[in-house]
């Protein structure tokens, strides 16, 4: 039976050609629709999509898959196994055209409200990053591996990452009460791994967000050792009410 890595390995192709769609767009595109929920979608949301959902149903037909842009999939009952798929998280950054890179394209694999496998790619800066439970974490970088190592946490230098559009009071009280001495701002989920790979300790989360938002992210911090936590300290799970996420505090250090 192929691991849950080696189904992320086998995934790179295609989450590469989704973000290829995502880059041959993102220079022109000027027209997006808004959504029920007042967030935006763009050509690009559905064209990764497409891509993405092809594939998974290719590689894994019996897996039920919950994705952003398929609304009807969000009507569904949590699964025990489930996909999670959010085609191009931060389309805010991404319709900003800034040359930021802070947009995603993500696959998470959720298994008893626990996301075993995630899947990253990062299109504008060429980053992708795999993790599986059990397994590790890593950053692919020409035609390699590398292992995501989080920081060991000091006292004297404490960096935590908070989002660019979304940043609230809520967060920056966090930060203080937490001593932390500088702030990096990064959109979408490259902010958990950003944390995984030794970038930062804390990813403080206190506005709304969906699951698929998170657990390609969450499955990778977790497979390199760190953890993500409720605000009352227990793990964050998986599988909730219409897929939403109440706050949460990602550590690179559990």
């Amino acid at each position: 039976m192929v691991s849950d890595l080696e189904l992320a390995k086998s995934l790179i192709p295609d989450v590469q050609l989704a973000g290829k769609a995502i880059m041959e767009i993102y220079r022109h595109q000027t027209e997006f629709e808004i959504k029920q929920d007042g967030s935006p979608v763009t050509k690009a949301d559905l064209a990764a999509e497409e891509i993405l959902l092809s594939a998974l149903r290719r590689i894994r037909s019996h897996i039920p898959i919950i994705s952003e842009e398929n609304v009807q999939s969000h009507l569904l009952e949590p699964p025990t196994d489930f996909f999670l798929v959010d085609p191009l998280d931060g389309t805010k950054e991404f319709l900003k055209g800034n040359g930021s890179g802070s947009f995603t394209v993500n696959i998470g694999l959720i298994r008893n409200s626990y996301p075993e496998m995630g899947i990253i790619l990062a299109p504008a800066l060429n980053r992708l990053f795999i993790g599986a439970r059990n397994e590790g974490a890593f950053e692919y970088l020409d035609d390699s591996f590398q292992p995501l190592l989080p920081r060991e946490l000091t006292q004297e230098n404490r960096i935590a990452i908070a989002s660019i559009s979304h940043r609230d009071s809520k967060t920056d009280e966090w930060l203080s009460a937490h001593n932390v001495n500088r702030t990096i701002r990064a959109g979408s989920s490259l902010k958990f791994c950003l944390v995984a790979s030794g970038e930062a300790d804390f990813y403080p989360r206190f506005g709304p967000t969906m699951e698929w938002d998170t657990a390609a992210g969450d499955a990778i911090l977790r497979a390199a050792g760190g953890m993500t936590y409720t605000c009352d300290e227990n793990i964050f799970p998986y599988g909730k009410e219409g897929y939403r996420n109440d706050a949460f505090i990602a550590k690179a250090q559990p």
